[in-house]
């Protein structure tokens, strides 16, 4: 499904992709394909881990 996605932002993540930049549109794609939490959520540091998950994302914001 092709999502009108307006917006474009200076995005943090490093993986070069079609929707980089593109908020709704990358954030739809993470949801429909399971990858986990868009790169975009986490600091520059986790960021670069490459672990996408819920459980990485509590730990970067000093949840757990």
């Amino acid at each position: 499904m092709e999502i009108k996605c307006d917006n474009k932002r200076n995005c943090p993540c490093t993986y070069d992709c079609p929707r980089h930049g593109k908020c709704c549109a990358c954030v739809a794609h993470h949801r429909d394909h399971n990858e986990g939490v868009p790169g975009c959520f986490f600091s520059k540091e986790a960021e670069a881990t490459y672990d996408r998950s819920i459980k990485a994302l509590a730990k970067d914001h000093g949840i757990i």
